[in-house]
């Protein structure tokens, strides 16, 4: 499992490890937990970049239609998880 380390702020990093990752109409998306084993929160992130970027740029989706499509196409795709929404707990 890959380890990727995002700057949070100009100080502050934050280590994620990747799941899984796809293509949704053109935009990429990758899914993320903070723990390497176990039940960890998860997170599905939508790359903002631009090709010419040199560094990727990353946002967490928060849309609930967007959110809910790519989080079904990631359940198909790994079929010992599932998404449980915080609101929804």
């Amino acid at each position: 499992m890959d380890k990727i380390t995002f700057a949070v702020s100009d100080t502050e990093t934050a280590d994620f490890f990747v799941l899984e990752q796809t293509r949704l109409g053109g935009t990429d998306y990758i899914l993320v937990t903070d723990m390497e084993d176990g039940d960890g929160e998860a997170l599905i992130l939508k790359d903002l970049s631009k090709p010419e970027d040199k560094e990727s740029v990353y946002e967490i989706v928060s849309d609930d239609t967007e959110l809910d499509a790519v989080a079904a196409v990631f359940e198909k795709m790994m079929d010992d998880i599932a998404f449980v929404s915080e609101e929804k707990e």
